[in-house]
């Protein structure tokens, strides 16, 4: 059996290169043609001309975000998918609140592909504990594993002695869910003294699958994965054997751009997940996910060729309440273009004689241009701030654009 889902895992770059530059401008048309929403924000743009991942940079991000405001302006989804009732399985609902689409087609969120490179295999029974109540999550992990040939146990969230007994009866291969219910699950069971040699794999999602927790499933005989995906775009980077950040996977575009902005940065640097995805009943394009994140050089040691990043690195959301008034990563971005001497700027907001003051960091090689720097500040936030210049490659690569140090104890 081989250990990849299929060949797109370890194609050639050359290969995926030739076939991003023939699917993009397929995609970027039917959003064109096929959501209002696209129709508008698109319509200065030849989707024929977007052949690359470069060429995508020059669109404008939708982010998360936006979602609510879009989606009440109008129902139900902000004008952003194509398909409406009937050809869509379903509906759900995040916090916000926020409806999110399911299409009929098999593993339409795209989980096979990170299932399979955490070891699950058709035949598995897997115990899912992601919730099956209006969110999507245990819906996302179900269609995987179905189109793997896997069973599903539909466990949900709560009820931990049922879980366990389930567990303890059913012996499942694998588990589904976040990670700090796995390990509720697995103390509940050392209580109840109750064994569970069966359960040899998991793919986590939805909060931070730490070391110290994965070590500690490994101890137990459970060699734990992780899986990034939002309820919007499924599946977005997944983890393999080789525990070196996470695989993009083959169904999406990932860029990692600025926070406030949709420009792209540095490989390496820490910056906003944007990602554009090839699903038709959902045709995101350069959709900001408000979540942190950096791409990592080189190809894996698993033999996947896909882009890595990082991981989960904290949300890129960064407004910040200042006076009274509120600053926004956008204005950072602002001030930073209209100087070409900022590389990269900071804004650290303190309150050390109980009045807010903002400090703007830059990265610059320049002299004498901190006024005119703080005036742009000024212009564009409406509020005064100090401007200190310092060396190249000193700030945090940590994503942050705003820095709320604030002390208010």
């Amino acid at each position: 059996m081989s250990k990849y889902f299929d060949d797109l895992e370890t194609r050639a770059a050359d290969e995926r290169k030739s076939a991003l530059a023939i699917r993009l401008p397929q995609q970027i048309a039917h959003a064109k043609s096929n959501t209002a929403y696209f129709a508008e924000t698109l319509r200065g743009f030849d989707a024929a001309t977007i052949t690359s991942v470069a060429a995508l940079a020059a669109l404008p991000v939708v982010r998360k975000s936006d979602l609510i405001e879009l989606q009440k302006q109008q129902r139900p989804f902000g004008g952003l998918a194509a398909s409406g009732w009937g050809k869509l399985g379903r509906v759900f609902s995040s916090p916000g609140p926020i409806y999110e689409p399911e299409g009929r087609v098999a593993d339409y969120w795209r989980t096979a592909r990170a299932l399979y490179a955490a070891g699950f295999r058709a035949g598995d029974l897997v115990h899912n504990s992601f919730s099956y109540h209006m969110t999507p999550g245990a819906w996302i992990l179900e269609a995987g594993a179905h189109a793997l040939g896997c069973t599903v146990f539909p466990a949900g969230v709560g009820q931990t002695e049922q879980q366990v007994a389930a567990m303890a009866d059913l012996a499942p291969n694998g588990y589904v869910g976040t990670p700090s219910f796995l390990r509720i699950l697995l103390e509940k069971a050392d209580e109840l003294d109750i064994k569970l040699p069966s359960l040899t794999k998991a793919l986590v999602s939805g909060e931070a699958f730490l070391p110290p927790v994965r070590d500690a499933l490994l101890a137990r005989g459970i060699a734990g994965y992780q899986a990034y995906a939002t309820a919007e775009l499924g599946v977005i980077a997944y983890e393999t054997e080789a525990r070196q950040g996470l695989v993009v996977d083959e169904g999406v575009v990932v860029e990692i751009v600025r926070p406030g902005t949709g420009d792209p940065v540095a490989e390496g640097e820490v910056g906003e997940v944007v990602v554009t995805t090839f699903n038709t009943d959902y045709p995101l394009i350069r959709f900001g996910t408000g979540d942190l994140s950096a791409m990592l050089p080189g190809i894996s040691p698993c033999g996947r060729t896909n882009t890595r990043i990082k991981g989960w690195m904290g949300r890129a959301d960064q407004t910040t309440k200042i006076k009274g008034m509120f600053v926004h990563p956008e204005q950072v971005a602002a001030v930073i273009k209209r100087h070409p001497e900022i590389a990269r700027a900071r804004l650290v907001v303190t309150n050390s004689d109980a009045t807010d003051h903002m400090t703007l960091h830059c990265e610059s090689g320049g002299a004498g241009i901190e006024a005119a720097i703080a005036e742009s500040v000024r212009e564009i936030t409406k509020l005064r701030a100090e401007v200190r210049l310092v060396a190249a490659g000193s700030l945090p690569n940590d994503g942050k654009v705003i820095e709320d140090s604030r002390k208010y104890d």
